[in-house]
């Protein structure tokens, strides 16, 4: 058990890191930042709910389904989802990488495209590294939250 101290900080300070996990992913491929430190962030997000409630809070209460106590937690759906997260982004990261073979160039060459008329920004430049880092971004949280998950069961 937890204090409410706890809990309070972390309903506070998870959005918080979430938003700033956002941010750093979506400026990667220009300044520092990226798949890797985002997802790091997101983890650490997931684990300070791990830390002020358990994965069973996750379950119940912010995803709203019904959890079998007699589970283990690798049949846990929480996990399941880590684990295929972690596919999913090893195919997003061989996928990107293969693209630029498709197109006659080297394996993982990066491209990017200039959008203008934006009313806010007026002109974003929207590079293909950035599937690369949506890749890494969901290696990072699949695989350490899939460990973080089982070891914190045990």
């Amino acid at each position: 058990m937890t204090t409410r101290i706890m809990q309070t900080t972390a309903r506070v300070t998870v959005p918080i890191v979430l938003v700033l996990s956002i941010w750093l992913f979506l400026q990667g491929h220009n300044l520092p930042g990226g798949g890797f430190i985002g997802g790091v962030l997101t983890t650490t997000a997931f684990v300070l709910i791990y830390v002020a409630y358990d994965l069973e809070y996750l379950e119940s209460e912010v995803l709203d389904r019904e959890v079998d106590p007699g589970a283990s937690v690798y049949d846990h759906r929480t996990v399941t989802a880590y684990r295929r997260a972690l596919i999913l982004g090893l195919a997003v990261v061989l996928g990107s990488g293969v693209a630029g073979i498709v197109v006659g160039d080297p394996f993982l060459t990066q491209t990017y495209v200039h959008l203008g008329g934006i009313p806010i920004y007026h002109d974003i430049e929207l590079a293909s590294a950035l599937v690369f880092d949506l890749g890494v971004y969901l290696v990072v949280v699949g695989s350490v939250l899939t460990v973080v998950s089982v070891v914190s069961a045990e």
